[in-house]
């Protein structure tokens, strides 16, 4: 099952990028949903590193880049955002989708695509 972190500081859009999340990909498991830069850094310093994060770029007390930097992140990011400005920002560190909020649910649903294309935990073993 993988395991996904989100980053979002408004619960109305974390519950549904969750939402959108399981209707897509119903094995996927929340592990956290976590609204500011602080508890971010505390939560993936103390936990297993997560599969993928879903990750807004604004949160409570700052920007999310500041988790990776403080972090050294092992897993992907894919950011959720209303802000356009941060784009190349976000592929400083291991991102492979930026999506501008509303989020379209085929716009996640393709960058869930690449992430199991090009993550080894999203492989399915062959049988």
């Amino acid at each position: 099952m993988l395991k996904i972190l989100i980053l979002e500081d408004e619960e109305p859009a974390a519950k549904r990028l969750l939402k959108m999340v399981k209707e897509i990909e119903p094995g996927m498991e929340l592990l956290d949903s976590i609204v500011s830069v602080s508890s971010a850094i505390k939560w993936l310093k103390e936990n297993n590193t997560p599969d993928l994060i879903l990750s807004d770029i604004q949160l409570s007390d700052g920007l999310s880049f500041e988790v990776f930097k403080e972090v050294k992140l092992r897993c992907p990011v894919i950011f959720t955002t209303a802000y356009d400005q941060y784009a190349l920002d976000a592929f400083k560190v291991f991102s492979i989708d930026y999506l501008l909020k509303p989020i379209k649910k085929t716009e996640l649903e393709a960058a869930l695509a690449k992430f199991k294309t090009i993550s080894p935990a999203a492989k399915v073993p062959d049988v």
